[in-house]
């Protein structure tokens, strides 16, 4: 059975996760993160992704990125993918694969989503056990985003720009966001819109979305199909905008 094509849109933030084979660990020291990241920086550049948020976990990667051509994301994460894995290839003499086969990723409603999917990966530290607060997390944007420190990898998004009008102003409001606790029901939702790569946000953006690509967005009903098309019309979500 094919696999389903990946949703992503030029121009839409998307979250990614990509995880080490069976979970297994991908970083094995602090050197192992810097050139993660180093390299991070410099492929997304090329692939014209502009990263607002990440976190790199001992066994798995959070990014949330927006890509200027739809396929963006794509080649970003196959030339990193590569060039990390050959690094960590030749630097513990080992072989074979690193990372679990394809990422995965969910577009995102910036209007509605974007923080709370920026707060749900800079907290990936604090959820493990790891730290009490994400400012003890060395390897997050948190520390750029909330406290300012300098972070060259990172590109504001709108959505983080209008928290203030000053640097300061922008990194005590998103402080602030963090002093509350994640609204109920986000960690699931974000979780099912990205392991099943589809869309994350309110009906209206679920709408234009299934519109844009001609195929669903959402997961679909279980048990067995319908015999019709893939393609849904925006009408179908009219009933639930009241």
């Amino acid at each position: 059975m094919p696999r389903r094509a990946r949703i992503a849109l030029a121009g839409i933030p998307l979250h990614v996760i990509q995880r080490g084979n069976n979970r297994q660990a991908c970083f094995f020291s602090d050197d192992d993160f810097r050139f993660y990241l180093d390299h991070l920086c410099r492929c997304a550049r090329h692939a014209g992704c502009a990263i607002h948020a990440y976190v790199l976990m001992t066994n798995h990667v959070h990014l949330l990125l927006t890509p200027r051509e739809a396929d963006g994301a794509g080649r970003l994460m196959k030339l990193l993918g590569q060039r990390y894995v050959q690094h960590v290839n030749r630097l513990y003499r080992r072989s074979g694969t690193l990372w679990e086969g394809r990422f995965r990723s969910c577009i995102i409603q910036d209007e509605t989503y974007l923080l709370g999917c920026s707060r749900y990966i800079e907290l990936n530290p604090v959820r493990a056990g790891m730290v009490a607060h994400p400012a003890e997390y060395r390897w997050s944007s948190y520390r750029a985003n909330a406290q300012g420190e300098a972070d060259g990898l990172l590109d504001a998004h709108p959505t983080y720009t209008a928290l203030g009008r000053q640097a300061q102003e922008r990194q005590a409001a998103y402080r602030d966001i963090f002093r509350q606790e994640l609204e109920p029901g986000l960690e699931d939702e974000i979780r099912r819109a990205t392991n099943g790569n589809f869309a994350l946000g309110n009906q209206r953006f679920l709408a234009e979305v299934t519109s844009m690509l001609g195929r669903r967005a959402i997961p679909g009903n279980s048990g067995r199909p319908r015999k019709r098309t893939e393609q849904v019309s925006g009408d179908l979500f009219e009933g639930k905008r009241k």
